[in-house]
């Protein structure tokens, strides 16, 4: 059974993930979400949910300002095929959100590993990094050392990958990779 808000942030209480959650008026797009700036601090962040033509499923997390070509992160994400956006009935079957509160957050409902991450490196240089925490009604602020506390709880070790000027390219290893290489792959 999926985790509801309310649980996700009681997981992330009870392992010591430190975050500050917001609530506000449901945010479906990103244009919504940057009205609430200087209300909300941080990066936030702009989600993809993709498969491949192997239906090999994918989360890609960029900055929300991220202009993302679909043909340019084949290479990076080892994508058979091309790319397109999975069907929201596979989004709430593997990460239990529905189009509009797509989060890395999610990935605590992917216990089976399913889907496979993505995360631009430039995230984990700010300061703090916004994601719904299972809802488009609430943001959820972490530090990117909580994001990387995060992952290595769900078992997700992301791609990570360089977004700078819109192409998309496995960021260099050293460049904001987890130092502890937790998570075992998916």
């Amino acid at each position: 059974m999926a985790l509801t808000p309310d649980s996700l942030l009681a997981l992330l209480a009870s392992h010591g993930i430190a975050c500050e959650t917001f609530q506000h008026r449901p945010l479906r797009t990103v244009e919504e979400s940057k009205a609430l700036r200087g209300e909300i601090p941080g990066v936030h962040t702009k989600n993809l949910f993709l498969r491949d033509a192997k239906k090999t499923l994918y989360l890609v997390t960029l900055s929300e300002d991220a202009v993302v070509n679909l043909k340019g992160l084949r290479a990076p994400l080892g994508a058979r095929g091309s790319l397109s956006f999975a069907a929201p009935e596979l989004l709430m079957e593997h990460l239990g959100v529905v189009p509009g509160a797509v989060t890395l957050l999610a990935l605590a409902n992917d216990r089976g590993h399913q889907v496979r991450v993505a995360i631009d490196s430039a995230l984990m240089e700010a300061a703090h990094i916004g994601c719904h925490p299972l809802t488009n009604e609430r943001t959820t602020i972490l530090a990117p050392d909580a994001l990387r506390a995060f992952l290595a709880l769900t078992g997700h070790e992301p791609v990570w990958l360089d977004m700078a000027g819109g192409a998309a390219e496995p960021a260099p290893e050293s460049a904001s990779a987890p130092e502890d290489g937790a998570g075992s792959g998916n």
